[in-house]
């Protein structure tokens, strides 16, 4: 920062002195140091009060070797604090299937950029005291009665800085720009889990992206810690009774799963969700229903007649147990 911008930076004139430099410099400080401002420009205008101050400092220290050391000023927050331009924070809502497998997502919108004219300010500072304050950042309005004065109010005009400025011209003194429209594609990686916060670097944005995503709840799986996914579903149990396949949703579409008559609990091996990010795939846990009719139709009830009927002239237990009871039966006595 040159001598003359450091001047005009703290509102001084260039024969200040050392009592005034230090004077504004505790002024401006205590009103634009972050610890009490929390405005989104305290952090800028703390750095450019900051380096006024020391340029200062430096070209009184270097045209005078016995000049009084400069007080430390507060250390003033580190830049990257406050960026140019803050992340756009996004939300990006994902089925199960696109979460698992990882998948390009197209984010549209909009974006108001800080303007870099005045750092956001909206104002440039121009070398000479405020006018209407006098350089002490405050002034007294005449009341109605009698003219007499009121209340210290801020200044308007140099924003209680007593730094006379100028509205920026090219953000109008707003501080910030024209609203710019920005589209860009996000790679998500397979594993993403739902409240997952993904960065994307600015490219094609004029600032970087905060993506906080959800992952929606499936009609079929639940989702465990462990990447491992759980269905329940009803099977026919006549197909389950006979060691039939049946069809099986999984993230990669529908499989066949053999049926075991007795078993109702199956392991998909590599069917999950993955553990993490790009990692390996848990497994699909599925739970079968057998589901039996409530009430048997006439057809069903002459099928099972036949059904039971082949199977005592097929199964040898049975048709020892038939035999062994008919002769007993034969054997009881008659009344």
């Amino acid at each position: 920062m040159g001598h003359d911008q450091a001047f005009a930076e703290l509102g001084l004139p260039k024969d200040a002195s050392e009592a005034e430099i230090k004077g504004a410099w505790r002024r401006l400080a205590s009103r634009w140091h972050p610890d009490r401002n929390a405005s989104a420009q305290a952090v800028a205008r703390m750095q450019r009060i900051n380096q006024a101050f020391e340029a200062i400092q430096r070209a009184r220290q270097d045209g005078d070797s016995a000049a009084e050391p400069a007080p430390e000023p507060p250390p003033p927050a580190p830049a990257q604090a406050q960026p140019a331009h803050p992340p756009i924070h996004r939300k990006l809502k994902l089925t199960l299937e696109e979460a698992a497998a990882g998948c390009i997502k197209a984010l549209r919108g909009s974006f108001t950029p800080t303007c870099h004219h005045c750092q956001g300010l909206g104002h440039r500072v121009l070398g000479s005291r405020c006018r209407r304050c006098r350089g002490s950042g405050t002034f007294v309005r005449p009341t109605a009665w009698f003219g007499w004065p009121g209340q210290p109010e801020d200044c308007e005009d140099c924003g209680a800085t007593g730094i006379a400025r100028e509205p920026c011209a090219p953000c109008e003194g707003s501080g910030t720009l024209a609203e710019q429209r920005y589209e860009v594609q996000v790679r998500i990686p397979p594993g993403v889990r739902d409240g997952d916060l993904l960065h994307v670097a600015a490219r094609r944005t004029p600032a970087d992206l905060e993506v906080q995503v959800g992952v929606a709840a499936h009609p079929l799986f639940t989702l465990q810690d462990d990447g491992d996914l759980h269905c329940r579903l009803p099977v026919d149990g006549f197909a389950w009774m006979a060691n039939r396949s049946v069809p099986v949703p999984t993230l990669d579409g529908v499989q066949p799963l053999a049926l075991q008559r007795g078993r109702q609990r199956y392991e998909l091996p590599g069917l999950g969700f993955p553990r993490h990010h790009r990692g390996p795939r848990g497994a699909q846990v599925v739970e079968i229903e057998p589901v039996f009719p409530e009430k048997f139709s006439t057809d069903q009830d002459i099928l099972l007649d036949q059904l039971i009927a082949s199977c005592a002239a097929t199964e040898p237990r049975l048709a020892e147990w038939q035999r062994t009871l008919r002769a007993r039966e034969r054997k009881r006595p008659r009344g």
